[in-house]
């Protein structure tokens, strides 16, 4: 495992600590870092009105948003949760990373435990909706 690597588990899993997950008691830390190589992270924070509930992936992409502006990119992201194996990001969570990350973005997937798995965003989510996908569109 490179130090990067290590540094956005360590990261997402410190950050994970501060999940506000009163209904489910699911606790999720994510980490990313930019193509700037600036670290964000985030935790899911719920809501009594479910849909109002903010995926801690989620959270790190608007955190580095706010910081870098609307060109922020992610060159990588890591996910600690206490699933085993790993659990892997919600659909939701997929299709925002897909408006910031590149296909070859990769998806640290880690736990408690020591598992860890990666993937490219591709992999996870291979039939993306994206913004050029508007302007390709048939009449």
């Amino acid at each position: 495992m490179d130090t990067l690597e290590q540094q956005l588990i360590t990261k997402a899993r410190l950050v994970s600590k501060h999940a506000y997950a009163p209904y489910s008691g699911y606790h999720v830390g994510a980490a990313i870092v930019t193509r700037k190589g600036h670290v964000y992270s985030g935790t899911n924070v719920e809501n009594s009105s479910y849909g109002a509930t903010i995926c801690a992936e989620r959270g790190a992409i608007m955190n580095a948003v706010a910081s870098e502006g609307p060109d922020m990119r992610i060159e990588a992201i890591a996910v600690v949760t206490a699933s085993s194996p790993p659990a892997g990001p919600c659909g939701e969570c997929l299709q925002v990373l897909v408006e910031f990350a590149p296909d070859e973005a990769q998806i640290i997937l880690a736990n408690g435990k020591g598992e860890v798995t990666t993937y490219t965003l591709k992999e996870l989510l291979p039939k993306a909706f994206r913004q050029d996908t508007l302007h390709n569109r048939h009449h």
